[in-house]
């Protein structure tokens, strides 16, 4: 059936071509580019790394192989590879594995059980190379999977503009849905219609019905990502990504903790840090899906942006370094009257010798009463207290950024965030804002430049964090935090404040540490030396989320979407609703005439 234009609206985003109905059929959000943009520059890094290490692993074989004689037989030169080469099962580096996957009931291996599982995965997954007579195995291209494809925008682009991907599949439960999406797929051509396909189904029996099937499942969800989570890390293969939004800001960032708590697993505390704790939240709630199945993540890259957040994870089996998971995980401690905050990580290691004990980590780690200023503390967590970016990957990603800049449309705002990212202290989980501080004492508050200068002066690390442009990441404990502050105010006087106020008892005690805020020349990043601007504002108004496909569009959505577009709308509808059916309109002498 032949799709008349005229009836819909052509969206063109980077090389994608899309049809939307005037209606609100369909789910389809513009401030969504920079989510896409993002993906589409990990998704080609993911492709360079997964490359990388294949080539890496043969060369690895290869090297471990010694020279067979003539009348040796092939199976000799497997066992004696073996017995050079021990089996690669706990991969906690993050490198890919050459899909040597081994079932939760098989992690545990022998030698020869190993050799056998390498055996029937070089005949089952991958393709024999037999140019110029080496044999070298050829890696499959990627399958990639949007679980929610709503327009398939998503998994347009992914087929159009990524070079070397495979089959990419996009399922939804929306009859709607799937037929813009094979309409969408048709427009784009010869291209997305060998790479692209379509399927109606609930994504979350689509993703169990296949385990391990999928090099990349890609999560965004209207909402939250939890009910899809379980089935999503099953989906995964070894050593795939698992691309994850989630858009409950609100729930994730201590709005409702009985609801985060529920969907999660983490109760949230509503610290200037709260993005980025809902960043740490999402990872450990995927982490312990993936415990379940003797999986375990390595975090490559995790942004706040907009109203959401996005979270790109490698999945991988190993039912030994998946004990590793209570290292990764703490408690935190924020105090009520003041910004200090504490991690309790849940568990610790004790190694002897050649052995490794797991045991409860040690707490708790503050009194009953805050040390800075006496009130109590909130606990919420466990959150992901261990890096939420590979800083590598990261540097990857902006380097291909800025290669292909024309390639992105929101090239300023995703290599903006890509550059403040790659200058984060990794190790250094939440942040203190320098504001907050200075309202706790209220006292002026000194640039981020000479507070900078200070931390670095008393030998500790300090950088700025892509959530909040005035967040601090620093190393240094509180103490040495309130230290500095005092000796700020000792230089810049604030009035007196009752003597049971957080600010005064703080500033009661004499610091320990003598704060030099000489200005040091690691006090600015690379970035900010050179002007790079890092925090963009929107690149127009009623930059945001928008209505669920299918309700009505009301001038009660003015906020959401804008005075014309609401006005747009209403004024289709009037149209619409002139235009009587045929049937029910008045009979004229013409029709009269027609009929007799």
């Amino acid at each position: 059936m032949a799709t008349n234009l005229n009836d819909y609206k052509i969206i063109k985003e980077g090389e994608a071509e899309i049809l939307m109905h005037a209606k609100n059929e369909v789910f389809y959000n513009k401030a969504q580019v920079n989510n896409r943009d993002i993906s589409i520059a990990v998704l080609r890094t993911f492709i360079s790394k997964r490359k990388q290490e294949h080539e890496a692993n043969l060369s690895k074989r290869a090297k471990g192989a010694p020279k067979a004689p003539e009348n040796d037989s092939s199976e000799m030169v497997v066992e004696e590879v073996d017995n050079k080469t021990p089996p690669e099962d706990h991969k906690s580096n993050g490198k890919c594995e050459l899909e040597e996957e081994i079932s939760p009931d098989e992690s545990c291996t022998t030698m020869d059980d190993s050799v056998k599982i390498n055996e029937e995965c070089d005949a089952d997954e991958e393709k024999i190379d037999h140019s110029e007579g080496k044999g070298q195995r050829e890696m499959k291209p990627p399958r990639v999977l949007e679980a929610l494809s709503a327009s398939g925008l998503r998994a347009l682009r992914y087929a159009r503009e990524i070079e070397g991907i495979g089959q990419v599949v996009a399922v939804d439960n929306d009859q709607a849905s799937v037929e813009a999406c094979r309409r969408n797929i048709k427009f784009n051509g010869s291209v997305a219609a060998s790479k692209v396909e379509s399927h109606l189904a609930d994504a979350r029996v689509y993703m169990i019905t296949n385990p391990k099937e999928f090099d990349v499942v890609d999560l965004d969800p209207y909402g939250s990502p939890s009910v899809f989570l379980d089935s999503a890390v099953q989906s995964v293969a070894d050593g795939g990504m698992l691309m994850c939004t989630a858009t409950d800001m609100a729930v994730l960032c201590g709005g409702n903790g009985e609801v985060c708590y529920s969907k999660y697993g983490s109760y949230p505390l509503r610290g200037k840090y709260c993005h980025e704790m809902a960043l740490r939240i999402v990872l450990a709630s995927i982490e312990s899906h993936a415990n379940r199945y003797k999986r375990y993540i390595v975090p490559v890259l995790s942004v706040q942006m907009d109203f959401y957040l996005r979270v790109f994870v490698r999945i991988y089996t190993s039912a030994s370094a998946m004990k590793n998971t209570p290292l990764k995980l703490s408690y935190v401690y924020q105090c009520t009257g003041c910004d200090s905050f504490h991690l309790q990580p849940i568990g610790r290691t004790i190694a002897k010798n050649t052995s490794v004990r797991y045991l409860p980590g040690y707490g708790p780690v503050v009194p009953q009463e805050c040390t800075d200023c006496g009130k109590k503390f909130n606990m919420g967590g466990p959150i992901w207290s261990a890096p939420i970016h590979d800083q590598e990957w990261v540097a990857s990603i902006l380097a291909d950024v800025k290669h292909m800049k024309t390639s992105y449309p929101a090239y300023d705002r995703i290599s903006a965030v890509l550059t403040t990212i790659s200058e984060e202290l990794p190790d250094v989980p939440l942040f203190l804002s320098l504001h907050n501080l200075c309202a706790t004492l209220k006292c002026t508050s000194p640039s981020a430049i000479i507070f900078r200068s200070a931390v670095i002066n008393a030998g500790y690390r300090i950088s700025g964090t892509h959530v909040n442009p005035l967040g601090l990441k620093s190393d240094a404990p509180m103490e040495v935090i309130w230290d500095i502050m005092r000796c700020w105010v000792k230089n810049h006087p604030v009035k007196a404040q009752p003597a049971d106020q957080p600010g005064s008892i703080i500033l009661a005690k004499e610091p320990v540490l003598q704060a030099n805020f000489a200005r040091a020349v690691a006090s600015l990043s690379k970035a900010q030396a050179k002007k790079v601007a890092r925090f963009l504002p929107n690149p127009e108004r009623h930059w945001g989320p928008k209505l669920r496909a299918g309700r009505t569009i009301t001038s009660k959505h003015v906020s959401l979407l804008g005075q014309e577009a609401i006005n747009g709308v209403l004024n289709n509808h009037e149209e619409d609703n002139n235009e009587e059916p045929k049937s029910k309109k008045p009979k004229t002498e013409e029709d009269n005439n027609t009929t007799s």
